[in-house]
């Protein structure tokens, strides 16, 4: 899968996105959600269940990659620092251009640390799913 497969996948993401809540708005309950569902897709890649790991994702991404192994498959060529981390620290839960983010301190298997920002999408149900992650190098500030 290519970067241009991501990006299709983000803009469709956020065009298909209900009005996204304030950062400010969110409460602690939201914020907890967020870490779970992001936590817990971490946790199927490393079970490889791929099944588990695409329920945590948005329509608009499901749109992209129409099957839990095609989801997994771009995930493990080029997301390696968040399908095989070797740590993982919560950051900053923000928002950019209207949309919920949560950076995500990894470090990869290549020992190289990444800021993995995740752009969330809460559901109408309430429940949150993921719509995007974007890999940026990090200088190594683990605690």
């Amino acid at each position: 899968m290519t970067a241009i497969r991501l990006i299709l996948a983000v803009a469709v993401a956020l065009t298909l996105a209900p009005a996204a809540p304030r950062a400010g708005e969110l409460g602690t309950g939201d914020a907890a959600a967020i870490r779970q569902v992001i936590t817990d897709q971490m946790a199927a890649f490393q079970r490889d269940d791929a099944a588990a790991a695409y329920a945590f994702a948005s329509p608009g991404i499901k749109a992209v990659f129409p099957t839990p192994d095609v989801f997994m498959s771009m995930v493990r060529q080029g997301y390696q620092p968040v399908y095989r981390p070797r740590a993982v620290e919560f950051r900053t839960l923000g928002m950019e251009n209207g949309v919920i983010t949560q950076d995500v301190f990894v470090v990869g298997p290549d020992g190289r640390p990444q800021i993995a920002r995740y752009t969330m999408e809460r559901l109408p149900d309430g429940s949150w799913k993921i719509s995007g992650c974007s890999l940026t190098a990090a200088p190594d500030l683990s605690a």
